[in-house]
């Protein structure tokens, strides 16, 4: 880990907003959800929610261009669970549909805790949900096509959501809640040891904020061993680990 790298790691953390996200309402081609995520990054979201197509996801990787990493997803089985999750959490929802009601997206407010809805490529935001979403949002239009592809809608709205609060100072001082910002600290500056200790459901060892080296690589992997020792269904650890520990 670099100085410059740490340094990069910090500075993104440092604006990243915890109370502003991405729902995609079945979502079903790849290029769309992975460029999604890339917007979601690029504007400083820290979470992105998701209600997969019957047929299941598959990031298309190529297109996130590594955004995955950067933005945390979580899944939801149904539009309901998703929305009863966040607004349990206090947000507001903007559901991005032509409707009656539908409103100018920069007249809403993106300063407060929401989230903007984002319908599949055919249909929509589905019924349910528009019906449950506060405000429902439309990008002008001045071309014979009446909407735009969904990924591309969302970055235009996203970036009107990092105006408005670029504007109210929301980006001028951490956001992030303590153990998460740690969490995530981790999981960016040792990202192998990260998946190791997913892989095999072991805490995250320390480390050290001002280096983002582990404090005792050499101690903890020791501790790993004993315990690997009264599970012998563990595969060996990857060479990659060790190596990052001497």
């Amino acid at each position: 880990m670099t100085p410059e790298r740490l340094a990069r790691i910090k500075q993104v953390l440092d604006t990243r907003q915890p109370d502003i996200s991405v729902l995609t309402d079945q979502v079903h081609k790849p290029r769309n959800l992975s460029a999604i995520i890339r917007s979601c990054d690029a504007f400083g979201l820290a979470n992105m929610h998701v209600v997969w197509p019957r047929e299941g996801f598959r990031a298309f990787r190529k297109t996130a261009g590594g955004s995955y990493n950067w933005v945390t997803t979580h899944t939801h089985r149904t539009m309901d669970d998703a929305i009863g999750y966040l607004k349990g959490q206090g947000h507001k929802l903007y559901a991005a549909q032509l409707s009656d009601r539908a409103v100018d997206y920069r007249e809403v407010d993106f300063t407060v805790p929401c989230t903007v809805i984002m319908g599949n490529e055919v249909d929509g935001v589905s019924a349910g949900a528009a019906d449950q979403a506060d405000e429902h949002i439309v990008i002008p239009m001045m071309g014979m096509v009446e909407s735009l592809n969904v990924s591309s809608a969302c970055s235009i709205i996203l970036a009107e959501a990092r105006r408005q609060r670029k504007a109210a100072g929301l980006f001028d001082a951490r956001r992030l809640p303590d153990d998460e910002y740690q969490r995530l600290l981790f999981c960016w500056c040792q990202p192998t040891v990260k998946r190791y200790c997913d892989d095999r459901n072991l805490p995250y060892p320390p480390i050290d904020p001002d280096t983002g080296d582990l404090i005792d690589g050499v101690g903890w992997m020791q501790e790993v061993r004993k315990l690997r020792a009264n599970r012998p269904r563990w595969d060996d650890e990857p060479a990659a680990i060790e190596e990052n520990l001497d």
